[in-house]
C-alpha cells in the first residue's frame, strides 16, 4: 500500500507577523506601510490580513523604484 502525499499549500493571506517574515521588515515597517498605502490588506472580521498579491505587488514597487533611482 503506498501512501499519497500532498504536496504543501501556499498561504495566499498572511498575518502581519507572517508578512514580516515574508519581506524580512520589522513589525512597525509593516504597519507603515500599510499606513502609506504602500502595502494592501484586507480584513477579515477583526483580523488584518496581507494578500501574496500585496506582497508581490509590492516588491514589484520596490524593484521599480530601484530601477528609477539608476
Amino acid at each position: 500500500m503506498s501512501a499519497t502525499t500532498t504536496p504543501p499549500v501556499e498561504p495566499v493571506l498572511f498575518k502581519v507577523e507572517a508578512a514580516v517574515q515574508a519581506l524580512s521588515l520589522s513589525r512597525s515597517v509593516i504597519y507603515e506601510l500599510i499606513r502609506s498605502g504602500r502595502l494592501r490588506t484586507v480584513n477579515e472580521g477583526r483580523a488584518r490580513l496581507i494578500t501574496r498579491s500585496a506582497i508581490n505587488e509590492y516588491v514589484a514597487l520596490l524593484e521599480r523604484e530601484a530601477g528609477e533611482s539608476k
